[in-house]
């Protein structure tokens, strides 16, 4: 009987070269949007095909709709009917805290460091009766004191969007069940770059977009719901796509099917959907494992380099700990990010650091460049 040869997984030299953009920019900015691959460039460009020869393309976009829901499902080791297609994370928060019945559970606790779209989206709940606590998520104690079984839902980051810093979701997600709570976790700054699994994570609900390391564009996230409970209120913002059956174009009957897609609103972003098809197939190829530790060595060979030269991060010294992200504190991170994007050097500010993200295209060589030229911005 012959056997067939392993293929072996991408290399990082071998997917660099799906990103052309790469040979003229040193591109650390994946946390805040994807580099363009000739793949994303592909999927458009067979988008408009589409649309030339078909016209009305809509049954081979459904296609697509389908496609970026069972990949993402795979990614995750969730099952397709477990996910909802959403525009953004804020929705996917708003359609799981509309259905929260604040008369049993008022209270939601959420993460410091959560990103600002979801805590105001929590915070807006406040009118409804919903009690907000504030914690610090990494802090066992401070967790236990603020879950309750007065708690519906508890909202952590994956990885946290400022600093770069993995939390204890599933150490979380032990102590919010043993209170009979649920939990969300945002998954923006992790998925793509880290594996990300649902059943390790043992989260109720993850939302996660396709515009970061992902590879995508903006306008497409992913929504995954672990079950539907006959406790839950109905979703209170919806549209076609959340009825059992959208074809049937009923305008008087409103029905809800089990399935995540009862979460889905109107018509989704198709060029969105192409975009993810083509970055989620470009990861399929790798496998988040290897991702996880190439980045993993460049955050640490960044993280000493810019000590070595002065500068602080607020990356911990637990690699562990690590994101795909070093936050490197400034005192005008725009500024810093300005100059260094007129020396080909793509970054991202948010609030006191710059942040420099790694995926699996960059390089060594990228870590020397970008830790010489912020010396030479030093005047060093």
């Amino acid at each position: 009987m012959t056997t067939r040869p392993v293929t072996p997984p991408v290399t990082p030299e071998e997917f660099r070269t799906r990103f052309p953009m790469l040979e003229r920019t040193v591109y650390l900015a994946s946390c805040s949007l994807g580099a363009r691959s000739a793949d994303l460039d592909a999927a458009l460009a067979a988008m408009l095909e589409a649309m030339a020869e078909h016209g009305a393309a809509w049954p081979v976009f459904e296609e697509q709709a389908e496609l970026a829901r069972q990949r993402f499902a795979a990614l995750i080791g969730a099952r397709p009917e477990q996910i909802a297609l959403v525009p953004n994370a804020s929705i996917g928060a708003y359609q799981i805290a509309s259905t929260i019945r604040v008369r049993d559970r008022p209270k939601i606790v959420l993460c410091d460091e959560e990103f600002p779209s979801l805590s105001h989206v929590w915070l807006a709940q406040r009118p409804r009766g919903v009690e907000v606590a504030r914690v610090d998520a990494s802090d066992p104690a401070a967790l236990a004191a603020a879950v309750d079984r007065r708690t519906a839902l508890v909202s952590v980051p994956a990885t946290t969007y400022r600093d770069g810093v993995r939390m204890p979701v599933a150490e979380t997600a032990a102590l919010a069940h043993a209170a009979g709570a649920r939990v969300f976790v945002d998954a923006y700054q992790a998925l793509g770059a880290e594996p990300v699994r649902v059943a390790e994570l043992d989260c109720d609900f993850l939302v996660g977009g396709t515009s970061k390391y992902l590879l995508g564009l903006p306008g497409l996230a992913f929504l995954y719901v672990r079950e539907h409970s006959e406790d839950d209120l109905a979703p209170t913002l919806t549209g076609w796509f959340g009825r059992v059956d959208p074809f049937a174009f009923d305008p008087r009957r409103l029905d809800f099917p089990d399935a995540a897609r009862r979460f889905e609103t109107g018509t989704p972003p198709v060029p969105a959907l192409y975009a993810a098809n083509a970055g989620l197939g470009l990861l399929a190829g790798i496998g988040p494992a290897a991702i996880r530790e190439h980045v993993r060595e460049l955050v640490r060979l960044t993280v000493a380099f810019l000590t070595e030269q002065g500068e602080k991060t607020k990356t911990g010294g637990d690699p562990d700990r690590h994101g795909a992200h070093v936050a490197l504190l400034d005192p005008d991170p725009a500024r810093l990010a300005g100059h260094l994007a007129g020396r080909r050097v793509l970054i991202s500010p948010r609030g006191d650091v710059g942040r420099i993200a790694f995926h699996y295209y960059n390089t060594t060589a990228d870590v020397r460049r970008v830790c010489a030229e912020i010396a030479r911005y030093r005047g060093r």
